[in-house]
């Protein structure tokens, strides 16, 4: 049957095997998400040594970073209403706005005088926290939503090494200012893109199938956003804490990826990004996938819970091993990236899906993603200005080692009477 938001591709995607499906879906939206980041993430490849912000005790690294981040918290919380309530007419547009929005603010970025290159990188940040919504809303709700969120979620695992690693490139054998590095390397990616939504776009909505094994997902206006948060009030506080300091451990690992390894002795290591980040997307697909494997949707919750918790652990344990000096360098970055991101994706991606299907809620994943989301990125903001201005003169890998301990204990606990919240709330009903 046709539907009005068919677009070339669709009918034959409708009717091809479950499993191209699935592929194309993956492909697809790995491919957006994945490019995204050459929008965000490239400026973090440069050092801009010896700036700082208007003089302060802030160096403009560490404020270039915060501001960009602001403005991805912000659009997180516009998302909040925005992303839950988009109809799918309007997302491929939405996908597309954002991303020239992002390159025009790049480009002002290298024009601009440095002082004012913090508002540039903020106004290139404020668009871009809305393409993991608009990208969730093609995906969830389906049988195979695991597989598929799972696939894209390994883009931005490996993306942001690899945008990194073509913006070192840019600069060091192409003399590419650092200023111009960033709008150089969203350029370069553009036309991709564009393709790439294009595709995304031809996704024909769930099936009937899908809609009996995972509840119809329908966007959420207020009086309904309203509901839902109120059903599950404790749980999602004692999510969104655990998220807060996640999300923040996760950014700090990626923006300052080149102090840490220059510090554990890899500096000018050749695609030492790409080395430690291939090995984690991997595993990250890997365990994800298999949670594709649980049809019970209460069990497949309790399977998220246990990946979150896993994670956490790996975390806290990789850098016990290298403070007692019985791993490398290396393999400690490979092995927190694997730890931080099995905790981290199932946020953005199962845990909600797995949430709304286990107990029946009306609405949709993207909205409690955005609210966790919207809250992390707050946290985000608030650890990096702590060490800014508190532990400014605490090495980046000495801060980050501390911090692991302490998101290792803390989110474990956390997270664990959440998850007795939750599966109290996802019994089945009596009658």
């Amino acid at each position: 049957m046709r539907s009005p938001h068919d677009r070339p591709l669709t009918p034959w995607l409708r009717s091809a095997p479950r499993g191209v499906l699935a592929a194309y879906a993956i492909a697809a939206s790995f491919g957006v998400y994945f490019l995204m980041f050459a929008f965000r993430k490239p400026f973090a490849a440069a050092e801009y040594e010896g700036l700082r912000l208007l003089g302060s005790r802030i160096d403009l690294k560490t404020a270039l970073v915060v501001s960009q981040v602001f403005g991805y918290m912000l659009c997180k919380y516009a998302g909040i209403k925005i992303c839950s309530e988009i109809t799918r007419g309007w997302r491929a547009a939405a996908l597309v706005g954002a991303i020239l929005w992002a390159e025009a603010a790049l480009l002002l970025f290298a024009v601009v005088p440095d002082e004012w290159k913090v508002l540039a990188i903020f106004l290139n940040g404020f668009p871009l926290g809305m393409v993991w919504g608009l990208v969730v809303w093609y995906l969830e709700g389906r049988r195979t939503s695991e597989l598929l969120l799972a696939g894209m979620s390994c883009s931005y695992i490996v993306a942001s090494g690899v945008v990194k690693d073509v913006g070192l490139t840019l600069m060091r054998h192409f003399d590419l200012p650092e200023a111009w590095m960033p709008a150089a390397t969203g350029l370069c990616f553009l036309p991709v893109y564009l393709l790439a939504v294009w595709l995304l776009d031809q996704l024909p909505d769930p099936d009937p199938a899908d809609v009996a094994a995972r509840v119809e997902r329908e966007p959420m206006h207020g009086r309904r956003r309203a509901a839902f948060f109120l059903r599950f009030l404790p749980g999602l506080v004692l999510l969104v804490v655990v998220y807060f300091f996640l999300n923040a451990y996760r950014e700090f690992r990626d923006n300052f990826g080149l102090e840490l390894f220059a510090a554990l002795g890899y500096e000018d290591k050749p695609a030492i990004f790409a080395r430690t980040e291939i090995p984690v997307a991997f595993g990250v697909l890997a365990v994800l996938a298999a949670l594709n494997l649980v049809k019970d949707n209460r069990r497949g919750l309790l399977g998220a819970f246990a990946i979150i918790a896993a994670g956490l652990l790996l975390t806290g344990t990789a850098t016990l091993l290298l403070d007692r000096g019985q791993i490398d360098g290396l393999t400690w970055m490979i092995l927190v990236g694997l730890g931080t991101y099995l905790a981290y994706v199932p946020f953005g991606s199962v845990l909600f899906d797995r949430m709304i299907a286990s107990t029946r809620a009306v609405g949709t994943a993207v909205f409690a993603i955005y609210v966790a989301d919207a809250l992390g990125y707050t946290g985000t903001i608030s650890v990096l200005l702590y060490k800014g201005i508190f532990a400014g003169d605490v090495p980046p890998l000495r801060f980050f080692l501390g911090y692991g301990y302490f998101l290792s204990a803390v989110g474990t606990v956390l997270l664990g009477l959440a998850g007795m919240y939750f599966w109290h709330k996802s019994r089945p009903r009596a009658g």
